[in-house]
């Protein structure tokens, strides 16, 4: 991992390097640049990929609260020490939260969008309730007490030891610092008309964290050239989970930007 002080903040990214397009990847809440690997395999044979761990995850540390308006300029910040001007932006769940802000900040640089299992409103109010009882019993308990519920809603069924792993690693102040954010980002649906780049759409089926009429709110209201491709039984983190209908969807969609 390289490292690099950005917004007074030390945030940790890998570069895949080379003199292809760049594609820079966001990574989900509880997650880090490796829930990527699959695309960068992917793409790096073709493009200049760069993915980092997000504030509050991996080895980045959050410093004090933050938005997600905060995370869009770590992204900005972080082409700037690339020398890269203009990229395709891309995440998944709050990767692509920032990554709406990103084009909403500075649109010039954004060549297009790649938005995962994402939205651009609010947690529904039925949620809340839930996710502030996951977030207690992870202070209280460590996240052993609740990474059964929480893999389920992100990964789906599957062996995750690795993330569990990395779940109980974390710091309970980087925890809550990350999940305030989350839970009390703003909505921005009523500005999603003023992004007019190119953007790719990808959803699975049995995301039960955000569900796909989300993701059509984004098609029809975007205000530039919109693909959506569902991917069937794929979870919250469908690119990990099938990462070839995925990297597939990604590849035919950049290739069309060339």
């Amino acid at each position: 991992m390289q490292t690099a002080l950005i917004n007074g903040v030390t945030i940790s990214f890998e570069d895949s390097g080379g003199k292809g397009p760049a594609v820079i990847l966001s990574h989900g809440f509880l997650m880090d640049h490796s829930m990527f690997d699959h695309q960068v395999e992917a793409l790096k044979g073709a493009y200049r990929v760069i993915t980092w761990d997000e504030r509050g995850f991996g080895g980045t540390q959050a410093t004090g609260e933050f938005t997600y308006w905060d995370s869009a300029n770590d992204v900005l910040g972080l082409m700037d020490h690339l020398g890269i001007q203009s990229a395709v932006i891309g995440g998944m769940s709050q990767g692509g939260f920032l990554s709406l802000r990103v084009a909403l900040t500075a649109p010039e640089r954004v060549r297009a969008l790649i938005l995962i299992d994402t939205q651009s409103g609010t947690e529904a109010p039925e949620t809340v309730e839930p996710y502030n009882g996951l977030h207690a019993a992870w202070l209280e308990h460590g996240a052993v007490a609740v990474q059964d519920i929480i893999a389920g809603i992100i990964l789906g069924p599957g062996e995750w030891s690795d993330w569990f792993a990395k779940w109980g690693a974390m710091q309970p102040d980087q925890f809550s610092k990350a999940f305030n954010c989350l839970m009390h980002r703003d909505d921005i649906t009523d500005r999603l008309g003023e992004i007019s780049c190119p953007a790719l759409i990808i959803h699975g089926t049995a995301d039960v964290a955000i569900p796909m009429e989300k993701a059509e709110v984004l098609r029809d209201r975007l205000a530039g050239p919109t693909t959506l491709v569902p991917i069937d039984g794929g979870p919250h983190a469908a690119n990990m989970t099938h990462p070839a209908p995925v990297n597939d969807a990604v590849l035919r969609f950049l290739s069309a930007l060339d």
